[in-house]
C-alpha cells in the first residue's frame, strides 16, 4: 500500500518505527509469547515461530490469562518486547504492562487502538511509525516522517474522573508511595475503561504472583518496600513452584528462590497464601452481587458466571494495585448492562456426554465468541456439575477475551434467554458436532498413543474430583512408566488428608503437587524423559505444547485414569463425539 496516516487513540503515548508483524487472531502474551526471547510459542497461532522483538504488533486485542500483562512488561524490561501496539479495541492486559513499565521502571512503548477499517488497512503494509496518536504505514521505513497537526496533548490524569476526597488524598501521597503509585495506575486504567468513578471492592485475589521474571520479582517488592499493604481481605493465585517442597523436587534454585520470593513479597504486603488457581473452592468465595476484584482469567469467568459476583478481567498488577487501594474503575462487568450476553449458542441434540464434553465445549464456545459474551442454549436438562463448570469457564478464558457466559437454565443470570441478553436480539450460532470434532482433533496434536505423563488438576482439583479419581483408580495398577501428578490448592490437600482420599491416590501412585499449576510447572517436575502428556485440561491441551514442547493426548478423567494404566491413549472419539 502507498503511505497512509491513520488516527486512533493513544492509551500509551510514545513514538517507535518499524516492521509490522500482524494478525487478524487475538494472542495471550502468557503461555502465547515467550518473555525471555520474544517468539510466538501459541503452536494454535497464526504467527506461531515468529519474533516480536523491535517489530510494530498489530492484533486485534488480546485473550486468554491476565498473566499477559506481566509477560509484556518481562519483555520491556529484557529488551525483547515489540517497538509498539496496535489494537482494534481497548485491552487492558496489553495496555497495563505498558503502563506499569512506564509508572514503575520509566521503559515505555506507544500503544494505539484504531478503528477496525483502519486497522485492517494497517496490517496490510510492511512498515509503520506510531507518534502519539497517529499511525503512518508504507512499504518501506524511509518516509515515515512524524506530521505535526496541532493536534492538543493528552488530558491528564483522573481529569475525567469524579474522585472522593479519600481518593484524591491517596493520589496525594498520604498512604505511602505504594498507594500513591497504585492509585496512579488505577485511574489511569479507569480512564482507558471509561469510568467516571470508582467504586469500593470487598476482596481480592492476585494473579501477579505468577513468576514471569526478574521485572515481576521487582515490581512486588517495589510496592512492598515502599510499604504496600493491602486494604482488603486478599488470596494469592497459584504460584510458579510449590512454595514448601520446591527443593525436594528438585527445581533449580535459579528459578526456585525469586519464584518462591515473589509469593513471599505479596505475602508480607498481607495476602493470605491460599496459593490457589480457584478460589471460588475456597471459604472465602464471593457471593452474587459482591463487587470483587479477581484476576486469573478462570477464576474471574468463574466468579462473573458461576458465582454472580462482580468483577473485570483484572490484569496482573492492576489486581494488587486494586488490592492496596480497595478501589476499583466501575466500568465492565461491575455494570449490570456489560454483563449481558451478545451472542447465543445453539448445541445440538447430545447424548452419553462425559466429563470431556465441557472443557472441550468451552474452547470451542470461547474460539467462537471472541470478546462477546455468550449465551449456551441446549444444556437445560444437562445438569453440569461445579466442576464441569469449572472446566468449561477455564477452556473458554483461554480462548476468548470475554469475561463471562451464561448457560441458559443453569447460570444465575440465565434463568430466561431475556434474562441472559436483556430483551436485545442478538445474533445465533448453530454448533455442529463436526465442528466440535475438529476442536477436538486441535486438543489431540501427538501421534504417538504413547503416554509419559497424566497432567490433572488445571485449574486446581476440588475435593470431589479427588473422589471420583480415587474411585476410579480403586482396585487398578498404574503402568510403571507413566508419572500421574494432580495440583491442587492447599486447602483441598488438607480436606484430601483427613477423609483418607489421599492414601487411596498414593496407594495407585499419584503424586499431588499443591501451590502451583500446570501453566507454571516446569522439569524435573515434568519427568525430563516425558515426550507424550495426556491431560483432561482444555486449557492445558492449549498451552502445553507451547509452554513444555511436549505433544498432547486430551479425554474424559477415565480416560486419562486408562492411559496411566495402559501407558496408551489416542483411541476412538467419545460416543457422543461420533459423527456420521
Amino acid at each position: 500500500m502507498s503511505e497512509a496516516v491513520f488516527s486512533g487513540i493513544a492509551f500509551v503515548h510514545g513514538k517507535a518505527t518499524g516492521e509490522i508483524i500482524a494478525s487478524d487472531v487475538e494472542l495471550s502474551f502468557w503461555g502465547g509469547v515467550d518473555p525471555a526471547t520474544g517468539e510466538v510459542i501459541d503452536r494454535h497461532h497464526p504467527l506461531s515461530g515468529r519474533i516480536l522483538t523491535g517489530r510494530i504488533l498489530a492484533i486485534p486485542g488480546g485473550r486468554g490469562s491476565c498473566s499477559g500483562s506481566g509477560v509484556i512488561l518481562e519483555l520491556l524490561l529484557n529488551g525483547k518486547g515489540p517497538a509498539a501496539m496496535i489494537v482494534e479495541r481497548a485491552d487492558d492486559i496489553l495496555t497495563l504492562g505498558v503502563v506499569i513499565a512506564e509508572e514503575v521502571f520509566g521503559k515505555v512503548i506507544p500503544v494505539v487502538v484504531l478503528d477496525p477499517k483502519d486497522f485492517r488497512r494497517v496490517t496490510a503494509a510492511r512498515y509503520a511509525r506510531v507518534d502519539g496518536d497517529r499511525v503512518l504505514c508504507g512499504e518501506a521505513p524511509e518516509g515515515l516522517s512524524p506530521r505535526e497537526d496541532g493536534r492538543h496533548p493528552p488530558k491528564p490524569i483522573a481529569s475525567r474522573l469524579a474522585l472522593t476526597e479519600a481518593d484524591r488524598a491517596l493520589l496525594n501521597g498520604a498512604r505511602g508511595k505504594a498507594a500513591q503509585v497504585a492509585m496512579k495506575v488505577v485511574l489511569r486504567m479507569a480512564e482507558l475503561q471509561g469510568a467516571d468513578r470508582l467504586i469500593d471492592v470487598t476482596q481480592a485475589h492476585i494473579d501477579g504472583c505468577v513468576y514471569t521474571g526478574p521485572g515481576s520479582l521487582r515490581f512486588a517488592q517495589q510496592l512492598r518496600d515502599w510499604g504496600g499493604t493491602v486494604a482488603v481481605p486478599t488470596t494469592l493465585n497459584s504460584i510458579s513452584v510449590d512454595h514448601r517442597r520446591w527443593r525436594t523436587q528438585g527445581i533449580d534454585p535459579v528459578f526456585g528462590e525469586p519464584a518462591s520470593q515473589l509469593g513471599d513479597a505479596y505475602v508480607d504486603m498481607g495476602a493470605k497464601p491460599t496459593f490457589t488457581c480457584a478460589p471460588y473452592l475456597l471459604d472465602s468465595a464471593p457471593r452474587k452481587g459482591e463487587q470483587i476484584v479477581w484476576a486469573e482469567s478462570n477464576a474471574v469467568v468463574y466468579a462473573n458466571s458461576v458465582l454472580g459476583a462482580r468483577t473485570m478481567k483484572y490484569p496482573d498488577y492492576l489486581d494488587i494495585c486494586i488490592a492496596i487501594t480497595g478501589r476499583a474503575p466501575l466500568a465492565g462487568c461491575h455494570i449490570e448492562s456489560s454483563r449481558r450476553a451478545a451472542l447465543r449458542v445453539n448445541l445440538p441434540r447430545l447424548e452419553n456426554l462425559d466429563d470431556s464434553f465441557y472443557p472441550l465445549l468451552g474452547y470451542h464456545v470461547g474460539l467462537l465468541a471472541a470478546n462477546r459474551i455468550p449465551v449456551i442454549a441446549g444444556l437445560e436438562r444437562a445438569f453440569p456439575s461445579q466442576d464441569d463448570l469449572k472446566a468449561f469457564g477455564a477452556a473458554f478464558a483461554t480462548t476468548s477475551s470475554a469475561p463471562m457466559f451464561h448457560i441458559l437454565g443453569v447460570t444465575p443470570e440465565a434463568a430466561t434467554l431475556n434474562d441472559a441478553t436483556g430483551g436485545a436480539d442478538v445474533p445465533a450460532i448453530d454448533i455442529s458436532l463436526e465442528s466440535l470434532a475438529r476442536s477436538w482433533d486441535e486438543l489431540n496434536n501427538a501421534q504417538d498413543p504413547s503416554v509419559d505423563l497424566v497432567s490433572l488438576g488445571n485449574p486446581h482439583f476440588s475435593l470431589n474430583e479427588c473422589e471420583t479419581l480415587a474411585d476410579l483408580c480403586r482396585g487398578r495398577t498404574k503402568h510403571e512408566n507413566v508419572t500421574v501428578i494432580v495440583t491442587c490448592g492447599r486447602a483441598t490437600h488438607d480436606k484430601a488428608r483427613g477423609t483418607g482420599v489421599l492414601r487411596e491416590l498414593e496407594r495407585f501412585g499419584v503424586q499431588l503437587v499443591t501451590d502451583t499449576c500446570w501453566c507454571m510447572i516446569i522439569e524435573p517436575v515434568i519427568p525430563r524423559a516425558a515426550a507424550t502428556i495426556m491431560t483432561n485440561s482444555g486449557k492445558y491441551a492449549h498451552y502445553g505444547p507451547g509452554l513444555t514442547g511436549r505433544r498432547f493426548h486430551f479425554g474424559s478423567l477415565a480416560a486419562c485414569v486408562e492411559a496411566a494404566c495402559t501407558g496408551a491413549a489416542g483411541g476412538p472419539r467419545p460416543s457422543w463425539l461420533q459423527v456420521g
